[in-house]
């Protein structure tokens, strides 16, 4: 299986991480290159002490919590948005190296580059 079939649960008919009323799965795109990916997440309201990001037996696991603070004598009356924490999970069957991947959340938004492993990388291969 592919990597990239792999990350894609709707393709692979599964949902890794079924949606509950404490956890959703936040909006995501993933972009390839030679080398990786990149993979950008939409992550609303989280901070980078609400975010924890794990990579163990070829699965990339991002759990985060958005945090709203209120400012002093402010009530919430209506909200559009959800407290619930976002969970991703994507599976990529060890074909990236974790101790190379570089992480940043700005603006809402994580973004992961992933290297893939020697193996993964394309080739070309001579002609004699």
């Amino acid at each position: 299986m592919s990597f990239f079939n792999s990350l894609i649960p709707s393709l692979n008919g599964e949902c890794a991480v079924a949606e509950t009323p404490a956890t959703r799965r936040p909006r995501y795109e993933i972009t390839e290159t030679p080398e990786g990916y990149d993979v950008e997440v939409s992550l609303p309201g989280v901070s980078k002490e609400g975010l924890e990001i794990t990579d163990e037996a070829g699965e990339l696991r991002i759990n985060a919590k958005p945090a709203r603070e209120l400012p002093e004598g402010r009530v919430l009356v209506h909200g559009e948005t959800s407290d619930a924490a976002f969970v991703l999970l994507l599976d990529h069957d060890n074909t990236i190296v974790p101790e190379s991947t570089q992480a940043d959340l700005r603006d809402g938004v994580l973004h992961l580059k992933l290297s893939k492993v020697e193996s993964a990388k394309p080739r070309k291969i001579a002609v004699n």
